[in-house]
């Protein structure tokens, strides 16, 4: 995927990816915070549909070229990987940043939706293929799932709320201003990702490390480089919401449209049984997380909170994850 580039290419690439992806990810949130407050809605969908679609946008053309080329089981692999990082990684760093505030809605609606949909998956995938009708289905259940979850978070958010944050006059320019900085910040956010992903990967031969550990680790990591930049500027910018609709989002995007898409394009002859026993249920472990660490369960109508100890456990729950792929992978299994 990646070709060789000369030494100081690299080390430009990933200097310059850095510093792309720091400045593209704070234009970025500013254009869809904006954004929302002009239009009034709430700042958890402007996260979970613009933000969280649009930073899962390298995981959706690795997926789509790998389904074309007749690898459907590299498209799984990469969905739900990366929707293990996005909660394990994402989240845990941002929590130990700023503690995360979660509505209601998120804990009570937004998580156990992610478990189901991660069951129905498991159900589809239990035969160890995966037909154009069942990917069609996953599809139906995205275009279906999608406008009603908006519907309810909007409705329970509550216009009062919106009212308060909207500011008298749009700050930092008008509409078009706010989808510019969006549209430019989105396509910037992607394209350092790759470039910086491009100059690790280079760097890391030169070192000697083997095509495999990077195959687990840079690349694995780097398509969801966009979710994490994202992620941090809103939560250096205090804006909870959007982080948390960031990973449900991406993670909604890419277990059902990622999936369904590759599948339909070329469906899963031969799932690996690795997907079924080990990352799958990963995945429902930590979608059920943001349940059991977020609700505040002493007055179930307000918000909680995921702390700094949360943060540690989703960190954790990283590290031995990729201890047992990695340790699996060298075993040869």
């Amino acid at each position: 995927m990646y070709t060789d580039i000369p030494l100081w290419l690299a080390v430009v690439f990933v200097v310059g990816g850095l510093a792309a992806l720091a400045w593209s990810s704070d234009v970025f949130v500013d254009g869809a915070a904006t954004a929302a407050r002009m239009l009034g809605i709430s700042p958890f969908i402007v996260g979970m549909v613009i933000i969280g679609f649009g930073t899962s946008a390298p995981e959706l053309c690795v997926s789509v070229l790998s389904g074309a080329s007749g690898h459907s089981s590299l498209s799984l692999g990469n969905a739900y990987g990366s929707c293990t990082f996005n909660i394990a990684a994402i989240l845990g760093l941002v929590a130990l940043i700023l503690p995360l505030k979660v509505k209601p809605a998120t804990a009570f609606v937004a998580s156990p939706s992610l478990v189901l949909i991660s069951l129905a998956s498991y159900a589809l995938l239990s035969d160890r293929t995966c037909s154009r009708g069942e990917a069609f289905a996953l599809l139906g259940a995205f275009l279906v799932l999608l406008p009603l979850y908006c519907w309810f978070d909007q409705k329970t958010s509550g216009r009062k709320e919106d009212d308060a944050q909207a500011p008298a006059a749009p700050p930092h320019g008008g509409a078009a201003t706010a989808a510019l900085k969006v549209l430019v910040g989105l396509a910037l956010l992607v394209g350092s990702s790759h470039i910086l992903v491009w100059g690790a990967v280079d760097l890391a031969k030169v070192m000697g490390v083997s095509d495999l550990m990077i195959g687990l680790t840079i690349i694995a990591m780097g398509t969801s480089l966009p979710e994490l930049a994202s992620a941090v500027a809103s939560a250096r910018r205090g804006e909870n919401e959007f982080v948390l609709g960031n990973i449900v989002g991406s993670n909604f995007f890419n277990t059902l449209a990622v999936v369904g898409l590759a599948c339909a394009i070329s469906p899963a002859r031969d799932v690996p049984g690795e997907i079924l026993t080990r990352d799958i249920p990963t995945m429902v472990a930590l979608s059920l997380s943001i349940l059991l660490f977020g609700a505040n369960w002493r007055r179930p109508r307000e918000g909680g909170t995921a702390g700094r100890i949360s943060g540690l456990v989703w960190i954790a729950a990283f590290v031995a994850y990729n201890a047992v792929v990695i340790s699996s992978r060298l075993r040869g299994q």
